[in-house]
């Protein structure tokens, strides 16, 4: 059997107090991960989860404080050169430098990698093509739309062919079409061969792209499997009942018995049958109530989310850091020139 492109067994990361004399805050606490060659692996959590702290631990970027990390069959302290050597990294800020045109950012990564003229021009071509990006090749980036920014910071890690891709929230404040985009070069990566550690909290994201997907909450692995593995941890799915004002929701929620919901919609518990689904209409229409729209849906990742986790996944914004382990870029640059 090959061995796994990304093994993780017993990882922990604290980080210090916020204030003088508090304690250490524990980020990752005894955190496991095997990931197979060739597949797209979804690590999924909400934010302060331990994600990003996660990925620069793997990557070399910070320096565990215990357990064993192994990236492409290297270990991450004795080996950080080879893990390096093995890897592509695509982070949640883009690593684009701005006042260089398109074609000169993959020519200065393929510098940067030793790699000749001939073969950084040749390489530099062949991704440009690949993102569709010949016809800005020779644009300054800055100018470029926030779809083309993603597609060049992609094209950039892929520069060295690594056998080991780490995407950190990829495809965050992209639109929808550029995120399909993206998921297609994922797709192709993927048939060649490459590994793709994926962390988001898009749960479509991971629904769609990952092979297995692993569930991160308070800096353990709380659950792991093939996405259809997770929703069978979940039975039957729910029903989304919509109303049009706050009375109506109140009178719905005192008939049905359940708490009262922040927005409009309650979200009720369904098994798949139609006897549950009678039983919540029957309940409004003894109660006078009306509502403005009924929705029945599977259990989906969402569902498995909420289940483990107690609340649900959250879309990131333009900054989704992990709030703890990521409190100020000066304390991480510290600790990984150590």
């Amino acid at each position: 059997m090959s061995r796994p492109a990304i093994a993780v067994k017993g990882l922990r990361k604290s980080f210090p107090g916020a204030q003088k004399g508090d304690p250490p805050k524990v980020v990752l606490d005894g955190f496991d991960l095997t990931v197979e060659p060739g597949t797209v692996h979804a690590l999924l959590g909400p934010n302060g989860a331990g994600k990003t702290t996660a990925v620069h631990i793997l990557t070399t970027y910070l320096r565990p404080d215990a357990g064993q990390v192994a990236v492409a069959g290297h270990d991450v302290l004795a080996e950080p050169d080879r893990v390096r050597a093995a890897i592509g990294v695509t982070g949640q800020f883009s690593a684009v430098d701005w006042l260089l045109t398109g074609r000169e950012n993959l020519k200065l990564m393929a510098d940067l990698n030793h790699l000749g003229k001939a073969e950084g021009r040749r390489i530099a071509d062949s991704l440009l093509e690949r993102f569709d990006l010949v016809d800005a090749a020779d644009k300054v980036s800055s100018t470029y739309s926030g779809g083309m920014k993603r597609r060049l910071d992609l094209a950039m890690t892929l520069v060295a062919k690594p056998a080991v891709v780490f995407l950190d929230e990829p495809t965050t404040g992209l639109d929808p079409r550029s995120r399909r985009t993206t998921w297609e070069f994922v797709r192709e990566l993927v048939a060649g061969g490459t590994t793709i550690l994926l962390t988001t909290q898009y749960l479509d994201e991971a629904d769609e792209l990952a092979d297995r997907v692993s569930v991160l909450d308070d800096g353990r692995i709380v659950a792991d499997g093939t996405g259809a593995e997770l929703k069978r941890r979940v039975p039957g799915g729910r029903i989304e009942v919509e109303f049009a004002d706050r009375a109506e929701l109140d009178a719905a929620a005192r008939a049905l018995n359940v708490s009262a919901p922040s927005s409009l919609t309650l979200r009720l518990p369904h098994d798949g049958g139609v006897r549950s689904l009678r039983a919540v209409l029957d309940a409004l229409d003894d109660a006078g109530v009306d509502a403005a729209g009924l929705t029945v849906k599977a259990s989906d990742l969402d569902d498995v989310f909420f289940a483990l986790t107690g609340h649900a996944a959250e879309p990131t914004d333009e900054r989704t850091d992990d709030s703890t382990d990521e409190r100020t870029d000066e304390r991480i640059e510290k600790e990984a020139l150590r």
